[in-house]
């Protein structure tokens, strides 16, 4: 019987990187004039794997915003793992918005990757399992394909390749 390699496709974000950014521009934040006398904050909610921004107005929303992405950028957390809500009205005046941080492949990112890789023709095995996915075949050299087919065409949720077999 020939032997099958694999690898496992799957999309995390490192939470302590995520921390040290929020940290990060929590101290950028404190340092800066703009922000001196305001209410804006951002907390880590690792319970809920999900970041919270309180915010004086719009143009303070958004400087957050942005410190917040330099930062993310600055610790090599993929921004496409932020998912930004609709800013809310929050108590006294003040601006509200949640980011999700994206963990694991939703079921239709997974059966978008799986055609992708099927219709590129490359002889391998794409299975969903959970929120990752598994790529078998006989070639090594086929696996690559698929990951270099993947780093071309990348979907819009961070992906790593992990569990090389």
């Amino acid at each position: 019987m020939a032997q099958q390699f694999s690898f496992d496709i799957v999309s995390q974000i490192d939470l302590q990187e995520v921390d040290n950014a929020v940290n990060q521009a929590l101290k950028e934040m404190k340092s800066r004039f703009d922000f001196k006398g305001s209410k804006s904050s951002i907390e880590l909610l690792k319970t809920e794997n999900k970041i919270r921004i309180i915010a004086d107005d719009d143009l303070k929303l958004r400087n957050v915003q942005d410190i917040l992405r330099t930062r993310m950028a600055s610790r090599k957390v993929p921004l496409k793992g932020l998912k930004f809500q609709t800013p809310e009205k929050a108590f006294e005046g003040t601006l509200r918005q949640e980011i999700d941080l994206v963990q694991g492949i939703s079921s239709e990112k997974a059966k978008e990757i799986v055609k992708t890789i099927k219709e590129s023709k490359i002889k391998v095995q794409a299975a969903i399992q959970g929120d990752q996915i598994r790529v078998s075949s006989k070639s090594k050299d086929d696996l690559q394909g698929v990951i270099t087919l993947l780093n071309s065409q990348p979907p819009d949720i961070p992906i790593q390749f992990t569990n090389y077999r």
